[in-house]
């Protein structure tokens, strides 16, 4: 009994958690009359394409998409390498302050990123002046933007994976004639494989819904949006097409939902080696 109350409790989370996305797609493949009516039903007796349609005819939307694919991959790449060989010096190496940047980890995650928006874009005008790839109206400003917020928790994340692993067993690969580079990549990277797919997962989800950053560093470069901001074409003052918005958000999830069906079993895997680590 106590396993089926369990099990019942678990079920009505994730109907709830489920439900928006469920309603998302819903509406997505409703026609017009039926998504504003002040009647609403969980279901459609007459499905329509016409709001991906509307969706997929935007200006540019295939230049936005190729901008969210290139910011969030780049993201992925950098924060995987950077938070593997940040996470191995913390571990395996003592130096001076190594338990002040560890705290300072931790207050970083604890900053509002609203907090910081204002600060950061004028930090980004003064990059863009010496390096304009990296300043506003570049998809630099927000792989930098977006890797300063990522690298803080996969680097205490993949942390406690690289912990996991036994001095020994470096030991026993130094002695059969391995360096410390063969070692690092060819052992131990494997190793805190699932910890690096949790981490690159998060940052993928990340970079890919970001809006925020989006709208406050592209600001004139209409080139340079992501899918986020090719949104608001359909917010209009009088009425919003939400259909059109609902169509765009599903097409916005399928290459998070895919990234996440090839990644599944080490993501749960390495979220659980987290908590144990």
């Amino acid at each position: 009994m106590r396993r089926w109350i369990t099990e019942a409790f678990v079920l009505v989370i994730a109907a709830v958690v489920a439900f928006p996305l469920f309603w998302m797609v819903l509406s997505a493949f409703k026609p017009e009359d039926e998504i504003i009516s002040a009647d609403p039903v969980p279901w459609t007796t007459r499905p329509t394409l016409d709001s991906f349609t509307r969706a997929l005819t935007v200006a540019n939307f295939g230049r936005y998409f190729m901008n969210s694919v290139i910011v969030a991959l780049i993201v992925v790449v950098l924060s995987i390498l950077i938070s593997f060989l940040a996470a191995t010096a913390l571990t395996r190496f003592r130096f001076r302050s190594r338990t002040t940047l560890l705290i300072m980890l931790l207050v970083v995650q604890m900053v509002p990123v609203e907090a910081l928006t204002v600060p950061l874009f004028f930090l980004m005008r003064s990059v863009g002046d010496s390096v304009p790839a990296f300043g506003l109206n570049h998809l630099g400003s927000l792989v930098l933007v977006h890797l300063a917020f990522s690298l803080p928790f996969a680097i205490w994340m993949l942390r406690g994976f690289v912990a996991a692993v036994p001095v020994e067993l470096e030991e026993a690969a130094t002695l059969d004639g391995a360096s410390r580079f063969r070692f690092l990549w060819q052992v131990l990277f494997p190793l805190v494989a699932p910890g690096l797919v949790a981490t690159s997962v998060l940052s993928f989800i990340h970079a890919w819904n970001d809006f925020l950053f989006a709208k406050t560093f592209i600001i004139s470069a209409v080139e340079n949006q992501t899918l986020p901001l090719a949104l608001q074409v359909f917010v209009k003052p009088d009425q919003n097409d939400w259909g059109a918005i609902m169509a765009g958000s599903t097409l916005m999830t399928i290459p998070v939902l895919i990234f996440f069906m090839f990644v599944q079993r080490r993501l749960v895997s390495g979220l659980a080696g987290a908590v144990k680590g």
